[in-house]
């Protein structure tokens, strides 16, 4: 019984009652909600229903004595909410305090709420939900931080109700985010925008996390993680942004910064030496930057992009490119070469310098023999000497022979013009034997033409650097030499003399040496 009626508990069984004094016994009808449900004088409702809420009417009558009379009560049914409270902890006061929210919608009476935990010295409020039929079906509780001894508190909300024998209840915890917050940069994949992203992740409640920047670039609070979008190329060079985040549990702000750069770039050498027809490699490297770059760079002396050629390799990975020149020349390759890059703060290069050497000039090397090793004069016998050997400085020679003159009459025409004999010489241009061992000091020329007067010259090579060829020689070649008489004479060694005289002309070389060489010639 209750003052607004009789009441009871969802799913018993009700019975209700009608009893008149009558004579003889009256009959009985209910109604519910004025609409006739039953005849007789108990009504039984057997698991009654929240439906079965309403006003229900007996009438009972009496049909001798023509008499009526009726009985009107209301029947209010019970029930819980459906399932247990729901239990939160949120941010207050700009994250400076801590609410405890429990609400247990539903049910007939509303459920009877309270909180339990660390909450001593601190009141308990209702939170105004716009039902004032069911003003107790949610309750908030306001917690300051400083108020708060534990990082790791438990809260558990109590909810009973009529309808059910025992209370039940749901909790929630409240703890600071296990780390600092994590702060990084990005560039989105078409290069339009540059991103700075904050987040702290864990915690309850979830904290609250802005940004702030140089020339008002920041961005409002966001809960958990925030990201900061800045146009590709405006961000501010060696400015800090700054992501502070707050929790409720603590008082002091936390912050994480972010210092972006342009990128720097490094090289081992600016200055770059080599001597001509070697590899050389040219180091770029970026300084430790997080914030990510365009591709690296090299221009060439010239100022075109490399790419890989037969004159270029290169290696890169995204923190250094490093250029290599093969067979380097010199007119061709020294000069400045750029190495460049970007990001979203701005771009950077750095210059290395090439610098490509000519070899030292080889020493000098003369002719000693210039002889034709038979009769046939179809080949050609040559030795040469290297001045101041023991020095070294080459690394090969230059053997080279041309055409002079051809004597007349020997290919079966004696009338040819002396213009027609030098269109069949024709140009004197030096043939060239190149002798690649250095150690080489005699060479043998063959396959020449008998009538034909050739000149043969050495140069000495240094790598690339070519010496000063000697004096041009003839084989059997005159010089004059003045003795007791004055003559033209084919100059030949004494050795060579006693190794192609017959023998019965030796005993004159101590005595005769000038007559030898006239006889030598005539007979020559």
């Amino acid at each position: 019984m209750t003052e607004r009626g009789y009441s009871a508990l969802e799913r018993e069984t009700v019975s209700l009652l009608c009893q008149a004094q009558s004579n003889p016994a009256s009959q009985y009808v209910w109604f519910y909600n004025n609409s006739q449900v039953y005849t007789g004088p108990q009504f039984t409702i057997t698991k009654i229903l929240r439906m079965h809420t309403g006003d229900y009417a007996c009438l009972a009558q009496n049909t001798y004595l023509n008499t009526r009379s009726k009985k009107t009560i209301s029947l209010t049914v019970y029930y819980p909410p459906d399932g247990p409270p729901s239990c939160s902890v949120q941010p207050a006061l700009n994250h400076t305090s801590l609410r405890l929210l429990c609400s247990w919608p539903g049910g007939f009476p509303s459920a009877s709420l309270r909180w339990t935990g660390d909450l001593k010295g601190l009141g308990q409020e209702e939170a105004d939900t716009g039902q004032q039929t069911n003003p107790l079906s949610n309750t908030a509780i306001l917690l300051p931080s400083e108020g708060l001894k534990s990082n790791n508190s438990l809260f558990t909300c109590m909810g009973s109700h009529p309808a059910l024998k025992q209370s039940t209840e749901c909790s929630t915890r409240t703890y600071v985010p296990p780390a600092l917050p994590v702060c990084f940069a990005y560039v989105t994949n078409n290069r339009q925008y540059l991103m700075l992203s904050c987040s702290w992740d864990g915690g309850a409640p979830k904290a609250l996390v802005w940004w702030e920047g140089p020339g008002g670039q920041g961005k409002g609070g966001q809960e958990n993680s925030n990201i900061l979008i800045l146009r590709y190329g405006t961000a501010r060079s060696g400015k800090p942004y700054t992501c502070h985040a707050k929790h409720p549990l603590l008082v002091q702000t936390e912050t994480c910064r972010l210092t972006l750069e342009a990128p720097v770039l490094l090289t081992q050498r600016r200055v770059v030496s080599v001597y001509e027809g070697t590899d050389v490699q040219l180091t770029c490297n970026l300084r430790a930057n997080y914030l990510p770059v365009s591709e690296i760079t090299w221009f060439n002396n010239q100022g075109v992009d490399i790419q890989d050629t037969l004159k270029y390799t290169l290696l890169r990975t995204s923190a250094w490119a490093n250029l290599t020149v093969r067979d380097t020349d010199e007119t061709q390759d020294s000069g400045e070469y750029r190495c460049t890059t970007s990001n979203a703060v701005g771009g950077t290069e750095i210059n290395v310098t090439l610098v490509v050497k000519r070899h030292p000039m080889p020493p000098n090397a003369t002719l000693i023999k210039v002889m034709y090793n038979s009769r046939q004069r179809n080949e050609v016998e040559l030795e040469w000497q290297v001045q101041n050997e023991e020095q070294g400085g080459w690394t090969g020679f230059i053997l080279e022979h041309r055409l002079v003159s051809e004597r007349p009459g020997r290919r079966g025409s004696s009338n040819g013009s002396k213009e027609e004999m030098e269109e069949r010489i024709g140009p004197q241009v030096w043939y060239r034997n190149i002798i690649q061992d250095p150690e080489v000091r005699s060479h043998t020329v063959g396959r020449l033409t008998p009538t034909v007067t050739y000149q043969f010259r050495i140069t000495p090579i240094n790598h690339r650097t070519i010496g000063h060829s000697s004096a041009p020689k003839t084989p059997g070649e005159r010089l004059k030499h003045k003795q007791q008489k004055t003559h033209t004479i084919t100059y030949i060694s004494p050795l060579h003399i006693s190794q192609s005289l017959p023998l019965y002309l030796l005993p004159y070389l101590s005595s005769n040496w000038p007559c030898v060489l006239l006889l030598v010639n005539s007979l020559c």
